[in-house]
């Protein structure tokens, strides 16, 4: 697993508990191996019974493979513009998953970009009392299922997602983050 971590907040005059480079690593290195494990077990559970089975070939391309991923850790500033330019929405948020689409011809280990907005995930851990390395683990391994093609926008999908980032949170013995804190 590659990682380019990309610090911006040395201009942010605040004080950020962000996580290392190795953390982050290690969350989405972790999350592909337990996917990896699922897909498997899905992929035989229904050869065994004759239905097919069907994943994109970016997840079967990132779950075969070594890859690499930038995380840019910004401010609210940021986050708020890529916000507004990508999605529309004129607030920042915390965490956007841009997606690398390599011509077809290139073979390329890179799944795309995560940007984390530091002060919008420390605000969140505190609303809703979770430990702020925990919820950084989480939107890591959320904004990956988004390179890999997972999204949350109907329903069906959105419990698929959870389910994925809770299974994968829970082998870092970090609590389910949609209950009640």
């Amino acid at each position: 697993m590659n990682l380019d971590l990309q610090n911006v907040l040395e201009q942010d005059s605040l004080e950020h508990d962000v996580p290392t480079s190795e953390q982050i690593s290690g969350w989405l290195s972790l999350a592909l191996v337990v996917l990896k494990e699922q897909q498997d077990a899905v992929a035989n559970h229904l050869e065994e019974s004759n239905q097919p089975y069907q994943e994109t070939q970016q997840q079967s391309d990132a779950l075969e493979s070594t890859f690499e991923v930038t995380v840019r850790i910004c401010d609210s500033a940021e986050s708020q513009q890529l916000n507004k330019d990508y999605r529309g929405k004129d607030k920042p948020t915390n965490v956007l998953s841009f997606v690398f689409e390599a011509p077809t011809h290139i073979d390329s280990p890179f799944l795309g970009d995560l940007v984390i907005c530091a002060a919008l995930v420390e605000r969140e851990a505190k609303e809703q009392n979770k430990a702020i390395l925990d919820h950084w683990a989480h939107l890591c391994i959320h904004g990956l299922l988004h390179l890999l093609g997972y999204d949350h926008i109907e329903e069906e999908e959105a419990l698929e997602m959870e389910n994925l980032e809770t299974h994968v949170l829970a082998q870092l013995g970090i609590d389910d983050p949609y209950q009640d804190h």
